[in-house]
């Protein structure tokens, strides 16, 4: 069954009328045009109550008002009109799921996920599954509870019939979501004609989407870098509500909300997706008299919906700000748009003035409503409007404090590549942290001079070598596998070792219409950021920089306390490690008797980069000979090294300064544990070369104080060969990758010791120089 063509000829009517800028619509408004393209389909006529039913024919209302009641359940009101977005209104992709299933088994509706995502309203959905369905189906569906109009669905007798074939009915989708595409960006021309707005710094912004990851730092962003007065829409029912929502996200977000950000944050409960963002008029006007600058942040972001669920968010709200910003008194507009817009699989260069991708060859929802959106208000900037068009790429994680969005595709993404050990060949990943980001938006927001441009903030881009390298160095030795090899494997991986945090990955993976996206995403190019650069140069902020390793630190670490990711254990195989000899005496801490001999051949090892950076640590294995303590040699059972712990604080008065500490739990062969102590120190002596190798020790059983102490130290013959020419590196690494992590290892360690060694030279300088020194007497008297 085909869509009534009447509605067709009516929206087409519309546009034409929206084009021509005349006839019925000549006088409305752009709200008004947004009501009319917005509204709700109209019923059909009733037929007479003795009208006859077709026999076996199935009635698209009737089944549309049986699927909206089963998607009620899911919902936050418990219900869902026909024509009325599944997620819009609350539904999650985990709930699209549920339902779908649902549908199969209760009503015989076998519905393909991606057409859920792709138009999520009861009545779109009853429609394509009469489409590939047809008369052929038979609808088993059981008598639904009342309902406010209900519509009986006949249960019609299996017969042969003509079955729309499913790329037939795509082709008829894809070429439905073009048309509506087309008419929205006629929207655009009905915008008020406007003058450049004051070139001023702002000093009250509206900022929408201030509850999302990005939103939030643009946020507290511009409370500190500017002196404007916030007006945050936010979407409640109230504005008690709303005010809990904004909090309860920035603190999700690691981002503080106290009594000064509530001082200079207005916060308005309303919606995007509604006339006038859900404001009274009053309020509407008010607003398009006082404010100073409007910053749409808010969108929907879902990649496996389709353009009509996403339109209402992404498009049909940022021309609501382009209204209000063209509206009263002139203001500037700060769209966020996406690098997506760029998503054509093929394209060449992805700089901040090139052409946009072609919209037929946009497969993803969501790419096409960002393009949709852009261009709108390309088409907006004819009419006057200053309009500045934000693309971020992907958004990492604070590169400070680790905050990042659970459900971000590239954080889904980076967590598979730690969790699983392989990374899918690509060209290049266009990410960038989120506070770079924030930042870099803000000060286009507050700078004039930058307004009205396009902006690609997408950092430094990065290579598949560098990821590679980057989570070698962090321990992390991953397998390079082409695209469709690495999702089958994931996957597979997925199934078997399930991940809540990562069923969102599940369905990306599983989606063809969200595999076109990644596709797209995966081999395109680096993004070009030339304009963008210039300006936080001219601004003196901080230039981009790759989102590398040591940037990604905080975020992957929260990624691993959330689950999404694994932090290199002692218990992986070692990434680098060498032996240790030492050799030396102890004696009994009482003095009982004379001192006997004592060794350790032990190996120091590292598990990763990682491990050595935030933990300053090595593990320890091997074996202690103390024949004092025990007949037999000790073996460890587990053992910590430190690198100047503390920061080599010094002890004893600031005569000594710990260069290393050695922390040892040893079991002998009859099961009892021991322990043994060991520092090694610098001090402001000549005999640099023997403090690097000797080591104090205290040794005692577990649970006792310490019966034996004394002094080992390696022998000066074997350190260079055990401990620099006999370093061992993972042999599955390349010999470009060996030679890497040992320079790395020896450049870190050399320069710690460097420190340690300098630092009671230092302190004795200061002594001798006595710049502590108090006035003398015969400084009182004069």
């Amino acid at each position: 069954m085909n869509e009534d063509p009447t509605a067709n000829a009516g929206q087409r009517a519309v546009a034409e009328s929206i084009e021509r800028g005349g006839g019925d619509a000549g006088g409305l408004t752009v709200t008004d045009l947004l009501a009319m393209v917005t509204r709700k389909e109209p019923e059909p006529e009733a037929a007479p109550a003795d009208a006859p039913v077709p026999h076996g024919v199935p009635d698209a209302e009737g089944l549309a008002a049986a699927i909206a009641e089963a998607a009620g359940r899911y919902l936050p009101e418990g219900r869902l009109a026909p024509d009325a977005d599944f997620f819009d209104a609350g539904g999650s992709s985990v709930h699209a799921v549920e339902l779908a299933a649902e549908l199969e088994r209760d009503l015989g509706v076998e519905l393909d996920l991606d057409d859920v995502f792709a138009d999520a309203r009861p009545i779109g959905l009853a429609r394509r599954w009469l489409e590939t369905a047809g008369d052929a189906a038979n609808l088993a569906l059981p008598t639904p509870a009342p309902v406010s109009v209900p519509v009986p669905v006949p249960v019609p007798a299996p017969r042969p019939a003509v079955v729309a074939s499913p790329s037939t009915t795509a082709a008829s989708a894809r070429q439905d979501d073009l048309d509506q595409i087309l008419a929205d960006l006629a929207l655009a021309d009905r915008l008020p004609f406007v003058r450049r707005p004051e070139p001023v710094a702002p000093r009250r912004i509206l900022l929408t989407g201030a509850t999302g990851f990005l939103g939030g730092h643009m946020l507290l962003d511009l409370l500190r870098h500017s002196d404007a007065h916030v007006y945050c829409l936010v979407r409640a029912a109230d504005l008690a509500a709303a005010t809990a929502r904004l909090g309860e996200s920035l603190r999700r977000h690691l981002l503080p909300w106290n009594a000064e950000i509530r001082r200079r944050v207005t916060v308005l409960p309303g919606d995007i997706r509604s006339p006038r963002l859900g404001l009274s008029d009053e309020l509407w006007h008010t607003l398009t008299e006082e404010l100073d600058s409007v910053v749409g942040v808010a969108a929907a972001v879902d990649f496996l919906r389709g353009y009509r669920s996403l339109r209402g968010s992404n498009v049909i709200g940022a021309l609501t700000l382009a209204e209000l910003a063209a509206t009263g008194r002139p203001k500037p507009l700060h769209h966020i748009s996406s690098i997506a817009v760029f998503n054509e699989v093929g394209i060449t260069s992805l700089g901040e003035d090139d052409p946009l991708a072609h919209v037929d060859r946009l497969v993803a929802g969501y790419d096409q409503s960002k393009w949709a959106a852009e261009v709108a208000l390309r088409r907006a900037r004819d009419h006057g409007l200053v309009v500045s068009a934000l693309r971020p790429g992907g958004i990492g994680g604070h590169s400070r404090t680790g905050a990042h969005n659970p459900q971000d595709l590239s954080s889904g993404l980076i967590a598979a590549f730690g969790r699983f050990r392989t990374v899918p060949a690509f060209r290049h990943l266009n990410v960038a942290p989120v506070d770079w980001v924030s930042r870099a938006a803000v000060a286009v927001v507050c700078e004039p001079d930058a307004w009205g441009f396009d902006y690609n903030l997408t950092g430094v881009p990065q290579t598949l070598d560098d990821v590679v390298r980057d989570m070698a160095f962090g321990g992390m030795h991953v397998r390079v596998q082409d695209w469709e090899e690495w999702r089958t494997d994931t996957l597979a991986r997925l199934e078997a070792e399930p991940v809540p945090e990562l069923t969102f990955l599940t369905r990306v993976l599983n989606s063809p219409t969200a595999l076109k996206l990644c596709e797209a995403t995966l081999t395109g190019p680096a993004a070009e950021g030339t304009r963008t650069a210039a300006l936080v140069e001219a601004l003196g902020l901080p230039p981009a920089a790759r989102y590398d390793a040591r940037a990604q630190l905080k975020t992957f670490e929260q990624l691993a306390g959330d689950g999404l990711a694994r932090l290199p254990h002692k218990d992986d195989q070692p990434y680098l490690w060498f032996s240790e000899t030492t050799e030396g005496g102890v004696r009994p801490v009482d003095g009982s008797t004379g001192g006997t001999p004592c060794s350790m051949a032990l190996t120091l090892s590292l598990a990763s980069m990682y491990q050595l950076v935030r933990e300053r640590r090595l593990d320890v294995t091997g074996t202690v000979d103390c024949p004092a303590a025990h007949p037999e040699p000790l073996t460890v059972v587990r053992g910590d090294v430190w690198v100047r712990p503390e920061e080599g604080i010094p002890q004893s008065h600031g005569l000594k300064h710990q260069l290393l500490r050695y922390r040892l739990q040893l079991r002998d062969v009859e099961g009892e544990l021991w322990w043994l102590e060991g520092h090694k120190y610098a001090r402001a002596r000549r005999d640099l070369w023997r403090q690097t190798r000797a080591l104090t020790v205290e040794l005692g059983r577990e649970g006792e104080p310490a019966a034996f102490t004394g002094e080992v130290v390696v022998p000066a013959d074997s350190y260079v060969r055990d401990q620099v020419d006999g370093i061992r590196v993972a042999p599955h690494l390349t010999a470009q990758e060996k030679r890497a992590a040992k320079l790395t290892w020896l450049a870190w360690f050399g320069v710690e010791m460097g420190r340690g060694l300098l630092g009671p030279f230092a302190r004795a300088g200061a002594d001798l120089l006595d710049l502590r020194r108090t006035t003398n007497p015969t400084e009182h008297r004069r």
